[in-house]
C-alpha cells in the first residue's frame, strides 16, 4: 500500500511537471510573438504592409490574439493526450448515466 502511494505521488509529480513545462513554453511563445513582433521589431515591420496596415501594427493588434487562440487549441489537444497517458481523463457524463 505504501509503495503504491509513493508511485502515485511520483506519477502525479511527472504529470504536473510536464503540464507546467508545456504551459511555460506556450506562454513564452505567446509573449515572444507579442513583444518581439509587436514592439521590438516594430520599426522594421512598419515598412511591410499586411492587409493594408503595417505588419508591426497587425502583430500588436491581431497577431498576438490569433497566436493565443492557436495556443489554446494546441494546449487542449496536448493535454487530452497527456491526460490519457497518465490516466486522468475528465469524466464525461452521458445522458444514460448523468440524468436521473
Amino acid at each position: 500500500m505504501e509503495n503504491e502511494q509513493s508511485n502515485l505521488s511520483q506519477k502525479q509529480q511527472e504529470y504536473w511537471k510536464k503540464n507546467t513545462r508545456m504551459i511555460s513554453i506556450l506562454l513564452i511563445i505567446w509573449a515572444s510573438v507579442s513583444l518581439v513582433a509587436g514592439i521590438i521589431l516594430a520599426v522594421p515591420f512598419s515598412h511591410i504592409q499586411f492587409f493594408g496596415v503595417p505588419l508591426s501594427f497587425w502583430f500588436a493588434q491581431q497577431g498576438s490574439i490569433l497566436t493565443f487562440l492557436v495556443i489554446i487549441f494546441f494546449y487542449a489537444i496536448k493535454m487530452d493526450k497527456l491526460d490519457k497517458e497518465y490516466d486522468v481523463q475528465e469524466v464525461i457524463l452521458s445522458e444514460e448515466g448523468g440524468s436521473k
